[in-house]
Formats: C-alpha cells, structure tokens, sequence
C-alpha cells in the first residue's frame, strides 16, 4: 500500500461544504491540517491507541459523534470516558472528508493534522513494537461492547474488529510508506524501497 497525503485535500475544502453534506449546512469552518484546539490538545495528549500519521485526536469531547462521520477511521475508549481517537489514517479524499466530518462534529476542536511534525522514525517504530498492546485492547473490547445491551457500543465493536483487521493487515504496509515520508518528504514512488519497521 502506497502512502497517500492527505492534507491538501484537507487544506483545500477549507470555505467549501464537505460532499457528504447538505450545502444548506455551509462550509468547512477549520483547516484541519493543523494542531487540534490550540492550546488544550495538543498532540502529546493523544490516544496511546492513535494510530501514526497525521491526523489524530486529543481529549475529545464525550458525545461520540466521531464514528457517524468517519466509522472506518474513529473509535471510543473505554476508560470510563468514551473519548475518540484515529485508528486508521484517510487513504482518499473521501475518507479525508470523513475525518474532517468528524473533526468539525467534536465540540472541542480536539482532532488535529498535524502528527507529521511531530512522529518521528523512531516513534512510528516504538508503537508498531508496542502493536500487541493496542490489538489486545481491541479484542477486548470487541468482546465486551459486542454483547452490550447498548446499541452505540455494539456498533462501536464493529470498529474494534476492524481495528485488529487492520493491524494485523494492511497497517505495516501504510507505516512502511509513512516512514517513507517522514525520512524522504514525499510519498515513495512504486520502485522504490520502503523502509523496514
């Protein structure tokens, strides 16, 4: 899988209804490339279950509106909380949208796109050695929200086991090329070789 950037298309639906919309709902009020909410979620804040790229979220609000924009992207703790965070960077625009859906749904402003300034090589490689403890989360989790009586949280199980899909898949390729663009600044071109986790 091929690192795909997303910010432009993040940059460049700033003023614009997002496609998904009703254009009655008006534009894309914040260039979600940037640091989420300023001063009070800034990336260090982040999930530990974020996985690395630029988009993430910090200290959410606890309404869980993320997944009805983005389900293939967002996900809930359950700490006690129910705060969202990215468990699958956008690969599209369309799925950009999405994240940017969610992003403009949360109260607090607490997504930003901004992790490429902040995950490093090494970073990127400590979590994906540390991979075990997220996966093992998401099993669980599946397995307690799958047979809640909640139907949020039976819906929100769906994103757990799409999660460990997704670990155990297709996330070492998208890292490899994301290591790529965080050494090479820029996206590998198809013959080129991508760096190893």
């Amino acid at each position: 899988m091929t690192y795909w950037d997303p910010l432009p298309t993040v940059r460049a639906i700033v003023g614009k209804p997002l496609p998904q919309w009703d254009p009655r709902r008006g534009p894309v009020r914040h260039d979600w490339s940037g640091p989420a909410g300023r001063v009070h979620h800034p990336w260090a804040r982040r999930d530990w279950r974020s996985v690395p790229g630029p988009f993430y979220a910090a200290e959410t609000d606890t309404c869980w509106t993320g997944r009805g924009c983005a389900p293939a992207h967002v996900l809930y703790d359950d700490d006690g909380d129910g705060q969202e965070f990215v468990y699958r960077q956008p690969r599209s625009p369309r799925e950009a949208y999405e994240l940017i859906c969610a992003g403009e749904c949360e109260v607090f402003g607490a997504y930003g796109g901004d992790g490429d300034a902040y995950w490093t090589p090494e970073l990127v490689r400590d979590w994906w050695r540390d991979r075990r403890r997220v996966r093992e989360w998401a099993v669980r989790l599946d397995r307690t929200w799958s047979v809640s009586a909640r139907a949020d949280e039976r819906e929100a199980a769906g994103g757990a086991r799409a999660y460990v899909s997704h670990i155990d898949g297709e996330l070492e390729g998208y890292l490899r090329g994301y290591l790529f663009r965080l050494q090479e600044g820029r996206t590998a071109r198809s013959a080129e070789a991508l760096p190893g986790l």
